[in-house]
This record gives structure tokens, C-alpha cells and sequence, in this order.
């Protein structure tokens, strides 16, 4: 399946209804105070650039989102694929994106908080596979068990030579 990644506004009805599936899959996975969700109005503040993937049809099939906190330090928000196409990059293809423009962006350091458990292993797995590395809480997320934490320190990329 070839799907496409674009910055789009997060006030969209397949955005909405994707957040709607997101918000939805994590109701059993952890307590609601442990949930730390921006609603599509929050996604659509001047601190966040979403990023919507898209099939050959034009159907929104995943989103993520890239938080700005500081000049140095950005956060993955809001990853999530359509289960009908989990397995088929689409999850690495929005987070190679992310990565791109905090990059772009000049910043040092991408965090994420996520949900621990069997429901997040595959979450896990893509963060670890893309270099990210297990780290403790950031900003103000509590230290808990239903929490995981990742990091990765972003270097400028190469000057042409």
C-alpha cells in the first residue's frame, strides 16, 4: 500500500475520527488519569504540527503529531494507524516525518510519553526501531507504572559537502 504524509490541520472530520479510534483503543489499556490526550482543538495550537497519512484514496489512515515545548525540546503527540493497515509502515512513516521537522526545527532532543503493557508493545517496538531510547518522566507527566518513556537526542543534519 503506498500512503503519503502531509502536514494537515487537525479540525478535519477523518482527523477527528481518527483521535475518536486513538482515544478509544487506549479506554482499556489505562486509567483515564493516566491518559494524556490532546483533544484535535489543542492539535490545532501554533506549539503543534500534525501530520496525517493517507492511502492511494485519499483516506486519512493515521495520524502523529509534533509538540514544540522549548527551542531544544519537541514531543511525539498523538500516534496512531487504522488497524486495518497496522503492519504496513505507516506508524514509521508519520514518525520518520516528525523526526524530520524537529530536525529541521534545530532541536536537540524528541520525547514521548506511552502506555505500558501488551496494548503499547507494538508502539515500543516502532519507537525503539526508529532510535528511541527508554528514559525517565519529562516535563510534568507523574512517574507511574502505566507510563514509558522515551528520548532521542537529535543532531543537525550533515552540511553538504
Amino acid at each position: 500500500m503506498a500512503i503519503s504524509v502531509a502536514i494537515e490541520a487537525p479540525l478535519q472530520d477523518d482527523v477527528r475520527r481518527l483521535v475518536a479510534a486513538l482515544n478509544e483503543h487506549l479506554l482499556p489499556l489505562s486509567p483515564p488519569e493516566f491518559q494524556f490526550k490532546m483533544t484535535v482543538e489543542q492539535m490545532a495550537g501554533e506549539d503543534t504540527t500534525v501530520f496525517v497519512a493517507r492511502d492511494e484514496a485519499g483516506a486519512a489512515v493515521g495520524i502523529g503529531a509534533l509538540k514544540v515545548h522549548s527551542a531544544d525540546l519537541g514531543e511525539v503527540k498523538r500516534m496512531f494507524t487504522d488497524p486495518h493497515v497496522r503492519g504496513q509502515r505507516v506508524g514509521s512513516a508519520l514518525l520518520a516525518s516528525i523526526v524530520a521537522l524537529a530536525r529541521e526545527k534545530g532541536m536537540a532532543m524528541l520525547m514521548l510519553e506511552t502506555g505500558t503493557g501488551d496494548g503499547f508493545a507494538g508502539a515500543h517496538r516502532l519507537y525503539t526501531r526508529s532510535g528511541f531510547r527508554p528514559r525517565g518522566p519529562f516535563l510534568d507527566y507523574p512517574d507511574s507504572e502505566w507510563s514509558a518513556f522515551f528520548e532521542m537526542p537529535l543532531e543537525a543534519p550533515a552540511e553538504p559537502a
